[in-house]
């Protein structure tokens, strides 16, 4: 074996830095989630939570903010999120190795998204409807769902929601 060179030592795949948010919020009683469809590939016309790439100078939260206001119209400053955790199975993404960083919110007074930038349609979706099979969630987002519900129901949600 041959020992690495000045040139490729620190040669690695490229990996690119998404965010998502799953913002939480009750209508009559019932826990809803915010969620995007997707006007783009891949998994276009999925549902999704609402989430994009980290701009180069841009700070993790920040860009949860500016993905989510781009994507729902919805502005949830960045000090109201709580990072959930990491996202990176090397196939969550058919593009390329995307790690996501995942935020969740809970606001009782959320407005109603409005779908902006690559969505093509942005609600507030029933969590039980969102984690059901009638719903096809994009990437690894059912499973990023379920965490986050179980962070938020930890903080406010009493009682069980499936």
């Amino acid at each position: 074996m041959t020992s690495p060179t000045a040139d490729n030592r620190f040669a690695r795949p490229e990996i690119a830095v998404t965010v998502d948010t799953a913002i939480f919020t009750t209508r009559e009683g019932e826990p809803m989630v915010v969620l995007v469809e997707r006007a783009r590939e891949p998994f276009i016309g999925a549902w999704a939570l609402p989430g994009g790439f980290v701009e180069v100078d841009e700070d993790l939260p920040d860009a949860a903010t500016r993905e989510l206001r781009e994507e729902t119209g919805l502005n949830i400053p960045a000090v109201a999120l709580t990072q959930l955790g990491a996202y990176g199975n090397p196939g969550r993404d058919p593009r390329m190795r995307i790690v996501s960083i995942v935020f969740w919110a809970y606001r009782a007074d959320l407005n109603d998204p409005i779908a902006g930038s690559d969505a093509a349609d942005s609600r507030l979706i029933a969590v039980v409807e969102a984690l059901s099979s009638v719903t096809a969630l994009a990437f690894d987002h059912g499973r990023i769902l379920r965490d986050a519900l179980e962070a938020a129901r930890q903080h406010w949600w009493p009682g069980s929601v499936t």
